[in-house]
């Protein structure tokens, strides 16, 4: 498994905002994105632009991963927002984020894009990363296709909202189940869709926001239902939600320890020292490949979120 960043809060930022960017830079959010599609006004998308780029190379942003959201690819506005974005800031950008992809086409007009740009002003090839929204249902019926379409590929976002319309839901609240469905989850096909082709392609995959801002304890529900499915994080709009989805979505301690002790033992228990057993037992429970995969997998999270172990594992007395 490709060691991958920590992506379990995605704060999204307005680019028009001087106020919310400046206040963005304190937040302990995994992730940034400052957005040059829904959250700005068609009349203020031009400025917008040049205030992303200010915000980019002032800098600020502590090793954090930096997004910029481009426009929708059936808009006027979006090979501007790559042109400029990246050729006034690349060097401090880590992806473009695409809305609303519908096709792996989409994906290779934005890498065939950043590729020509990195050449033209000295960038890395390759450096800038894409992640996309899968909000409709082209989009999630041609979800494979979307994550495997290039070596850029780092993450699939869910966008509920324009889900949920593109379907026809009958709903107007975002994350929460729709009014009459009393029956399992109207969100797990999507999440597992797209899961799946996450993870058949070796990228991340993250849950869109909750829209009840001051409603924490409700954010926690709907935030667990897509971690326990393997989902590595999910979007934050305010600043009070970022604590509760960063806990979601990191291994308890407990398991973070018991995960790194698993894969302590079985190293152990299969070298020659520890008598190159497949199998072996570590407290009360049996230990094999399996179980190393599965320990990689919590331990590989938990040390994304630079969580530190409270208990190691030591190798019996010979």
């Amino acid at each position: 498994m490709v060691e991958q960043r920590s992506r379990r809060s995605c704060l999204a930022v307005p680019g028009s905002s001087e106020k919310m960017i400046d206040k963005a830079r304190g937040l302990a959010a995994d992730q940034l994105f400052l957005d040059l599609e829904d959250a700005v006004a068609p009349l203020a998308k031009e400025q917008a632009r040049g205030q992303v780029v200010t915000a980019l190379t002032e800098g600020g942003w502590d090793g954090r991963i930096r997004t910029v959201r481009v426009n929708a690819l059936d808009t006027q506005w979006t090979y501007r927002d790559v042109i400029e974005v990246v050729e006034g800031a690349g060097e401090q950008l880590d992806t473009i984020m695409l809305p609303k992809c519908a096709g792996p086409e989409q994906v290779r007009w934005l890498e065939l894009t950043l590729a020509q740009i990195e050449r033209a002003t000295g960038l890395p090839e390759g450096g800038i990363g894409i992640e996309v929204q899968i909000e409709d249902a082209p989009g999630l019926v041609s979800v494979d296709e979307i994550a495997g379409a290039s070596a850029r590929m780092e993450a699939l976002h869910f966008g509920p909202a324009d889900f949920m319309a593109s379907i026809n839901m009958r709903s107007l609240v975002v994350g929460e189940q729709p009014p009459g469905y009393d029956v399992g989850d109207a969100y797990h096909y999507p999440w597992m869709r797209m899961l799946m082709a996450a993870r058949a392609h070796d990228i991340q995959v993250l849950d869109g926001p909750y829209l009840q801002i001051k409603d924490v304890d409700g954010l926690r529900t709907v935030a667990a239902r897509s971690a326990a499915l393997g989902f590595d994080g999910k979007w934050v709009l305010h600043p009070a939600q970022v604590e509760a989805v960063n806990e979601v979505f990191s291994p308890r301690q407990e398991d973070y320890d018991r995960a790194e002790n698993i894969l302590d033992a079985y190293e152990w228990y299969t070298s020659e020292a520890g008598g190159a057993r497949g199998a072996a037992m570590l407290g009360d429970e049996m230990i094999d490949e399996a179980s190393r995969k599965m320990a990689l997998v919590v331990a590989g999270k938990g040390r994304a979120a630079g969580m530190v172990r409270t208990d190691r594992w030591t190798p019996p007395s010979q």
